[in-house]
């Protein structure tokens, strides 16, 4: 009997992506479940990612928040802690960890956090930002510390509040952990145990003997 046709059948999910997010273990998973469709992945700015989406050129975005809500639908992920990024040899180095206290005398560098990280090399300040940015753009004559008390982030998918995708629901189960067997919003049904077998207990009444 022939099978039915598969409606996402090479058809493409646009995902963009920001600095420092890996979203490798979910298309991994992505291959695993949806081996007949595509998924590619763009990485941009967090504004040129928001502007995909809004304009169709992706369905759906990891970035950071915060989310315009009026425009887009969203969920968080996890939380980013922070890091200040310094220069070689800078005395941050020989710390194991710092506080915004500790940095409040250095001087800062401002503006997106690649050129930041590029002035930093030359002496110009530190910088602050998201852990995985600061390993996204690691060099060798910069060093990296965590700040305890720094700001955190936040990673959320975001996607147009009026989309109705098939296949960005489903990239949404897979972020958020659920598995094949169960749909956008609903529990797994869990697995039936069978039901435990009576033992048939021994007669135990002496027989009659004839």
């Amino acid at each position: 009997m022939p099978q039915p046709a598969n409606p996402a059948f090479g058809a493409t999910l646009r995902v963009a992506f920001v600095v420092g997010v890996t979203p490798g273990k979910w298309a991994k998973v992505w291959g695993q479940r949806m081996p007949r469709t595509y998924l590619e992945l763009m990485l941009c700015s967090p504004a040129e990612a928001m502007d995909a989406v809004e304009k169709g050129s992706a369905d759906a975005a990891l970035v950071r928040m915060p989310v315009d809500g009026e425009r887009f639908s969203s969920i968080p992920l996890y939380t980013e802690l922070s890091v200040v990024v310094a220069p070689k040899g800078h005395a941050i180095e020989a710390l194991d960890s710092v506080t915004m206290t500790d940095l409040a005398g250095e001087p800062t560098v401002p503006g997106e956090w690649e050129p930041a990280v590029e002035l930093v090399a030359t002496g110009a300040g530190v910088a602050v930002m998201p852990q995985s940015v600061a390993r996204a753009l690691s060099r060798r004559d910069v060093v990296a510390r965590p700040v305890t008390d720094g700001p955190e982030s936040r990673i959320a998918l975001a996607w147009l509040a009026a989309t109705d995708n098939e296949l960005v629901e489903e990239f949404i189960g897979i972020v958020r952990g659920r598995t094949a067997n169960s749909s956008r919003g609903a529990r797994p049904v869990p697995e039936k145990k069978p039901k435990p077998t009576k033992s048939r207990t021994p007669d135990r009444r002496p027989s009659r003997r004839r």
